[in-house]
């Protein structure tokens, strides 16, 4: 076995922290800047010193070896792109202020890559011509930039990030489902191999098109991302995912309707309140603006609308909420009393639970009055069913229709079915079995690498620090040399005897610091293994500590290298 360099904390670039940085919000963010991993260069900006860096490496390694496995091939495209391909594919206005851009010297319009579609699409158009090149997987680890708006969560979520990304394309949709396949069991055995928990759940495509979309969530506290589970079947999904199906009832015994005066009840609660009955019987009608237009968005009024559903609903267009200066010149539309039924002009979509046959209190389009028995589908018409309420706790499941259990998350892996999105648009044909030309059809399959290092921080860190697993740490065992010059020596002997057997070795060899303060920053820094050259040096006695479980051990220096060794 090669032997392992001993990395010495005298000569370390890096110096840990007593304090919580002052802007840190997460814990991942507290402990990797305290512990000296990273440090913030700009918002959304940071830069890895040699802890953190080894750290890095290591996810980049297990990623690497298991995309290596399933056949995939590793290039290096640029990171600075032309507009061209993104225009044609509509992505340069879809990103919209999301994207980096930026012109030469020239006038040439350039952006800093979010991914690489467009670019790979491109690259196997240039190399492959026949159905005989087909399939091929290829995949980068790479620097990605996004102008995020509130960088935020440290490396959680930056303007910079690294990021491993691929591409499959192949023949026709079969081929397309074997290799998504085979990218969902990589994804399987990578984060395993890191040690985070994961689930595996349904996704929406987004910016990335596509049909079928699939997240990998490591559930925690400092998640972005919310995602439902059933406790009863294996169904999972980000709540963004979420669709139920329509389920229409006979509305043909409700009264007609009619026109009730209600002073002073322009929200769903003072409604409620005003008529007895559960904001559940009441209809909300939000009004939005989709590039301009006004358009009525219909939830029980007990829900929440979640804009985010709505906004990927009409994306690309720009969606945002009516203001005051939206309702002049608009007798129709009254504020606070707005119903679907003799809207002018305006587009009504509706969430499913607005069913045809259903019946509703809603906005009488008049000051002061509401309306009841209200049908749908016989009062009024839907536009369009779409999934909008924002998903709550105990929902029915879709599958089984058990309540659901919610979680926060951190997306660390995301794999979509692109279908010929990105070949219609750049036209990447190759010559089929029967000599004519076939349209490529195409996967993408990403990891955020530098977000995984931060979401094992956040799932393994406990009360005292971090806490890697082996797979990932930036070292096998953390020597301390507790104090004077014979733990000293002893600690630099036995530091050297490890990395000769090729285990990597940090240790703590600082003159003038104190042993508790070593102690505490063995802790904090987080290697798997603690050796203590301590109070009984001079008798060849030393104290192995397991990080995770806090189990201690005095051993021979002979059983501790034996031990670390096996």
């Amino acid at each position: 076995m090669a032997n392992a360099p001993v990395q010495r904390m005298s000569q370390l670039m890096a110096k840990t922290l007593r304090d919580d940085p002052a802007d840190a919000e997460v814990l991942s963010h507290k402990l990797l800047v305290r512990a000296g991993y990273v440090r913030r260069t700009a918002a959304g900006i940071w830069s890895w010193l040699p802890l953190g860096r080894k750290v890095l490496a290591n996810v980049e390694r297990v990623v690497r070896e298991e995309m290596d496995a399933i056949g995939a091939q590793e290039v290096l495209l640029p990171a600075i792109l032309p507009r061209e391909p993104y225009e044609a594919t509509g992505r340069w206005e879809e990103y919209g202020p999301e994207l980096f851009r930026l012109q030469d010297r020239k006038g040439g319009d350039y952006l800093l890559g979010p991914t690489h579609e467009e670019i790979f699409t491109l690259l196997v158009k240039d190399q492959a011509s026949s159905y005989k090149d087909l399939p091929v997987t290829l995949y980068q680890i790479q620097s990605k930039y996004r102008d995020e708006a509130r960088p935020r969560a440290g490396i959680l979520r930056g303007r910079e990030f690294l990021m491993k990304d691929s591409y499959s394309f192949d023949l026709d949709d079969e081929g397309l489902g074997q290799s998504y396949g085979l990218h969902r069991q990589a994804y399987q055995r990578i984060f395993e191999r890191l040690g985070l928990d994961y689930r595996i759940c349904a996704a929406t495509a987004g910016a990335m098109g596509g049909s079928k979309s699939e997240e990998f969530l490591a559930p925690a506290e400092a998640g972005e991302d919310t995602f439902a589970d059933c406790p009863h079947c294996d169904f999972a999904a980000n709540t963004e995912a979420i669709s139920y199906e329509l389920k229409p009832v006979d509305g043909s015994a409700v009264p007609a309707a009619e026109d009730i005066p209600t002073p002073d009840t322009p929200t769903i609660e003072t409604l409620a309140a005003s008529l007895g009955v559960p904001a559940s019987a009441t209809l909300k009608n939000l009004l939005v603006k989709v590039d301009g237009e006004i358009v009525a968005v219909g939830v029980p009024g007990d829900r929440e609308v979640d804009l985010g559903k709505v906004e990927a609903h009409f994306a690309p267009a720009a969606v945002e909420l009516v203001t005051a200066e939206d309702f002049v010149g608009r007798p129709d539309l009254v504020r606070g009393y707005v119903g679907p039924q003799g809207l002018e002009k305006v587009r009504y979509i509706a969430d499913p639970r607005v069913a045809p046959g259903t019946a509703w209190i809603t906005g009488a389009n008049k000051a002061d009055t509401h309306a009841r028995n209200v049908v749908a589908g016989r009062d009024f018409e839907v536009d369009a069913y779409v999934d909008v309420v924002v998903v709550d706790e105990g929902d029915p499941c879709p599958r089984c229709g058990t309540g659901l259990r919610l979680d926060r998350a951190i997306e660390i892996g995301h794999i979509f079915q692109l279908g010929r999105k990105y070949a219609d648009a750049l036209k990447l044909d190759v010559l089929g079995p029967q000599g004519k030309p076939v349209r490529v059809t195409m996967g993408s399959y990403g990891i955020g690498v530098s977000r995984a290092v931060a979401a094992l921080a956040e799932q393994s860190a406990d009360e005292k620090g971090l806490c890697w697993s082996k797979e990932v740490a930036p070292a096998d065992v953390h020597v301390v040399a507790a104090g004077k010059a014979l733990q000293t020596e002893l600690a630099l002997d036995v530091s050297d005897r490890l990395a000769a057997a090729g285990v990597r070795v940090l240790v703590d060899d600082r003159a003038g610091v104190s042993p508790g303060v070593k102690f505490t920053d063995s802790e904090l820094i987080g290697v798997p293994q603690i050796l203590v050259a301590g109070r009984r040096s001079a008798e060849g006695i030393v104290e192995l500590k397991d990080r995770r479980t806090g189990e201690r051990e005095e051993l021979t220096v002979a059983e501790a290298i034996t031990r670390l060794t096996a």
